[in-house]
């Protein structure tokens, strides 16, 4: 079935449900036919076959609509406002969301609905139910207090499958625990305070960053960040450095030198990797925006599958490797299974071979920790950097502190990164302008009320089945939860007296990792990771500027935006989302080599 399309597939799942209006326009058409003498003309009676299941999935969904609110008037409590929407089935909104997908920052409809729904709405799409919030008290309620009532739930797993498969980030229930039991023992302390391996792949792209600033041209940031990422993360977990560096820097599309070198980074077995996975997060992500009806938009092919061909060719030598290391392992073939024993020096990935046999599991492992391990911590130092660019005066403030506490030269170490406070703070405030998963979702299992801010004092009723959404960058950015100067960039505010009026007080406020019994185990390796390439990276540049005339123009805000609401007016770059956040074709910069007595 996994090969069959997807459009035929949703509709056989549907048939049930589409042959009830079928079924009673014919017996309707026959009784009238039958009993009253009645013959409907051939062309009303096709147009009607037609229609009938568009209409009966419009009164469906009224009819639900009417039973939520007369279940939430039972317990003392309201459905959330519902979106008003000017076309049947809420396509207008399906047509706005794709809008907002494409062109605008992410979020932007949804800071548009709020605005003038509240912190909490529902709508409904295609018959769905759906609840968006971006209140803390209902974000905790999903991820902490009542996280046995909310999973990830079947329309996720279906959205996800054809890439991300079974892993833990769509897994639910006992799949859920084994992933998370298996990477759990690989996070300790012991093993993340290691930065050998950050330190090899740093070295390496800071010494490529100088030799392309030497020749005169601008670095895409963004790419080489993925690679230091890509590289470290596949050696630490997997014990398989995929050396993507290796691959060279491309040149601005401007340079006469692009041509050629460029068409040698694309042809790198890593290059055509991190372009597919992109593309088929890319295709995940704009299902989400039909839900469980996205097959039909794909009806006859799986567009997110047909990216894997790239993707199965990069991560199958890294599953060899770590099988043909197992079947070298004459000692620890002796203990396999799940509880087995997690040996020194053993990777994420050998201790996984040895508890299942399963190569699906094991490749949808593999894909789901390389966007943890690689997409995640690469977002965060790309816009770490870009604020950077923006805000010479915090960056001067950071290489102080830098210099400071390591020195020009010395490599830092796990103390040096747990003392630096401006440090921890710069990256808290990228994660918060810029959380790297800006939008998140579980399901409803049993219904659940929830407590509102409505003036007449009546919760929130959420029915069962319903998908919720929440969005952590727009609560990131709320002025009534970290001050009126919330959408600025100020580390700041993790240090001063904000930290203790906001933050202390009320900590679902900052929820860059999740929260809850689904909280990113890596969450300290990648504070850490982003850590060790920061003070790197500025013991050796003074300065970082954007390079406006080797940016493409797709990756520059479009004119509106200068008189847009919001962060829009101050943004340089256009900042995207699939799974996760980027930046729209990278991002260009230029950077001022440290002179060896450079003290700021």
């Amino acid at each position: 079935m996994d090969s069959a399309p997807p459009g035929p597939v949703y509709l056989a799942y549907r048939v049930p449900a589409l042959l009830v209006p079928l079924c009673a326009l014919y017996v309707a058409n026959d009784i009238a036919e039958r009993a009253y003498g009645l013959r409907v003309s051939g062309w009303l009676l096709t147009l009607l076959y037609v229609v009938a299941i568009p209409i009966y999935v419009i009164v469906s969904s009224r009819v639900n609509e009417y039973l939520d609110n007369r279940a939430a008037a039972a317990v003392g409590a309201v459905v959330p406002t519902k979106l008003a929407h000017r076309w049947p089935l809420g396509l207008d909104i399906i047509k706005d969301n794709i809008t907002s997908f494409k062109e605008n920052l992410p979020s932007d409809n949804l800071l548009r609905y709020t605005e003038e729904y509240g912190n909490t709405f529902n709508f409904r799409i295609l018959g769905e139910n759906r609840v968006v919030t971006i209140e803390p008290e209902h974000i905790k309620a999903l991820l902490a207090t009542e996280f046995n009532n909310f999973e990830k739930g079947p329309v996720i797993k279906r959205q996800l499958k054809s890439v991300l498969g079974s892993g833990v980030f769509s897994s639910d229930g006992e799949m859920w625990k084994f992933h998370r039991s298996m990477t759990r023992p690989f996070f300790t302390k012991d093993r993340i305070s290691h930065f050998d391996i950050f330190e090899r792949h740093a070295e390496d792209a800071i010494d490529q960053m100088k030799a392309r600033f030497k020749e005169g041209f601008a670095v895409d940031f963004q790419d080489l960040i993925a690679r230091f990422t890509l590289d470290s993360a596949t050696e630490f977990l997997f014990g398989h450095d995929v050396h993507s560096l290796s691959a060279g820097l491309p040149y601005p599309e401007s340079a006469v030198e692009a041509k050629y070198a460029n068409e040698a980074n694309l042809k790198h077995p890593s290059t055509a990797f991190v372009k597919a996975f992109a593309d088929a997060q890319a295709k995940l992500a704009m299902r989400g925006r039909f839900g469980s009806a996205w097959p039909l938009t794909e009806f006859w092919e799986d567009s997110a599958k047909k990216c894997m061909g790239p993707i199965n060719a990069f991560i199958e030598p890294i599953l060899q490797d770590a099988l043909e290391r197992k079947n070298n392992d004459k000692a620890g073939a002796e203990a396999e299974g799940a509880d087995r024993e997690v040996k020194d020096g053993e990777t994420l990935l050998d201790h996984l071979v040895h508890c299942t046999e399963d190569q699906t599991i094991l490749k949808d492992e593999i894909l789901n920790m390389l966007v943890a391990g690689r997409d995640t911590t690469a977002g965060t130092l790309t816009f770490m950097v870009y604020m950077l660019s923006q805000h010479p005066d915090i960056l001067r403030r950071l290489r102080e502190e830098i210099l400071t506490k390591v020195g020009p030269s010395r490599r830092p170490n796990y103390d040096d990164v747990r003392e630096m406070k401006y440090l921890r703070a710069v990256i808290n405030e990228t994660l918060r302008l810029f959380p790297i998963v800006p939008l998140n979702g579980r399901t409803a299992i049993n219904p659940t009320v929830w407590p509102s801010k409505r003036s007449d004092g009546k919760p929130y009723y959420i029915p069962a089945g319903t998908r919720v959404q929440y969005s952590v960058m727009l609560m990131h950015r709320r002025t009534d939860l970290w001050g009126p100067d919330a959408l600025q960039f100020d580390p700041d505010r993790f240090i001063d007296e904000r930290l203790h009026k906001y933050l202390t007080p009320n900590p679902f406020i900052f929820l860059p990792f999740n929260a809850g019994p689904r909280i990113c185990l890596g969450q300290q390796f990648a504070y850490n990771e982003m850590s060790f390439m920061t003070v790197r990276l500025l013991q050796h540049f003074s300065g970082i500027s954007l390079a406006p005339d080797a940016q493409p123009e797709s990756s520059k805000p479009p004119a509106s935006w200068a008189t847009g609401e919001g962060r829009k007016p101050a943004e340089k770059i256009r900042p995207a989302q699939h799974l996760t956040l980027y930046a729209t074709d990278g991002l260009w910069v230029r950077m001022t080599e440290a002179s060896d007595d450079s003290t700021a």
